[in-house]
């Protein structure tokens, strides 16, 4: 069986993760496990020597697309492992030309056309010989090519090799797809349908993963509890639709804030909500003193939104927080799920001493409140 080189699944998986928006932690699904086969079916269906699978980084991607750039995220054949997470311009090479054109291309003789490239054969003292790329589509898009280098039992790839990879170019789009669909679904069934954090059933999850991920690496972990103050008020006095529209902008708020971090936002229920943050306790301390000051300081509801109808500005909202952390309150605390338990139960119990004490500041499980004030450039 053929050896097909690619990134390390990790690192795969978050280059393929921008085919979406940016997950904090890894789904179930393996995108990197399917191109793989992808690139193994390609070469059982028309046999080579080698053979690679480029493609473009969303996240960067520009509409002239002769300036964006491939990445090798897979490969077969000597010297493939020197292929793999080297990046090419996309105005170079007959792989560029078919990502840039969207047309498949196949030379007999590589080192005499003009579009070839040699730079990776000269780097890696490899001699393409025949070459047939084809381009890899999403939703009609091109992000990327399937190259095959040197035929096996033939001097140079035949007009029936590349309509027989036209065709299968048709497979790895659909294929590609539902692994996409498949994650998007997977990715909605953990969202909470008005804030689009986590909701409470999948913060569980992802809370026991992240804290035996924390013990095996011996880093600390931080679980911070967070309840707008007051928030009936909005409620009452300017209806559920706009108190709808606050948490959706809370929610928002936090994203921003929290996304610089290995972290998960999720809504806990009603106006709660817990962000999980692999960090110390001083840090998530900072990080929940700089989110309370910016609910503070924020005015929501400054235009009309999907929820509510009418631009309020609503100031003066303000927050309480309790801080909890893995090495100070829960270090031989048992399991990850009794573990989790104990965070949350502490940052919780801290987040209402914070109301009793005055809202609008910062708890730490067992210790006297804290609030600091930030100044913000």
């Amino acid at each position: 069986m053929v050896k097909i080189n690619c990134l390390e699944p990790l690192a795969l998986e978050r280059f393929l993760e921008r085919r979406r928006a940016t997950m904090t932690f890894p789904l179930e699904m393996s995108l990197a496990e399917n191109l793989v086969e992808v690139l193994r079916r390609a070469n059982e269906f028309v046999p080579s020597e080698a053979g690679s699978i480029l493609l473009d980084n969303p996240s960067e991607k520009l509409q002239d697309r002769d300036k964006n750039t491939l990445t090798f995220i897979a490969a077969f054949g000597e010297k493939s492992n020197e292929l793999v997470a080297q990046k090419v311009p996309a105005d170079m090479g007959i792989g560029g030309r078919v990502y840039i054109t969207g047309e498949s291309y196949c030379t007999g003789d590589a080192r005499g056309d003009e579009l070839f490239n040699p730079t990776f054969d000269d780097v890696t003292d490899y001699q393409t010989r025949s070459l047939v790329a084809i381009p890899v589509r999403i939703e009609h898009e091109v992000c990327g090519v399937l190259e095959l280098v040197n035929r096996l039992g033939a001097e140079q790839y035949s007009q029936q090799d590349l309509n027989l990879l036209e065709i299968f170019a048709g497979y790895i789009s659909v294929s590609i797809q539902n692994v996409l669909d498949g994650r998007q679904a997977q990715e909605i069934a953990k969202r909470d349908n008005l804030t689009g954090l986590y909701n409470d059933r999948y913060l569980h999850i992802a809370l026991s993963q992240a804290i035996s991920k924390s013990r095996r690496e011996d880093q600390d972990f931080a679980l911070i509890f967070l309840d707008l103050d007051f928030f009936k008020r909005v409620n009452d006095t300017h209806g559920h639709l706009a108190g709808s529209q606050v948490l959706r902008e809370v929610g928002q708020l936090l994203q921003r804030l929290s996304k610089s971090r290995e972290s998960i936002a999720a809504r806990y229920g009603g106006d709660e909500f817990v962000i999980a943050v692999q960090s110390d306790l001083d840090d998530a301390i900072d990080l929940s003193e700089e989110i309370r000051n910016a609910i503070a300081d924020s005015t929501f509801v400054q235009k009309p939104g999907d929820i509510q109808g009418d631009a309020l500005f609503l100031t003066g909202i303000t927050c309480s927080v309790g801080v909890a952390s893995l090495k100070r309150h829960a270090p031989d605390d048992g399991s990850a799920e009794r573990c989790k338990s104990t965070l949350l139960r502490l940052a919780d119990a801290a987040m209402y001493v914070a109301k009793d004490t005055g809202r609008n500041r910062t708890a730490v499980a067992g210790e006297p409140v804290r609030r600091r004030t930030f100044q913000f450039d």
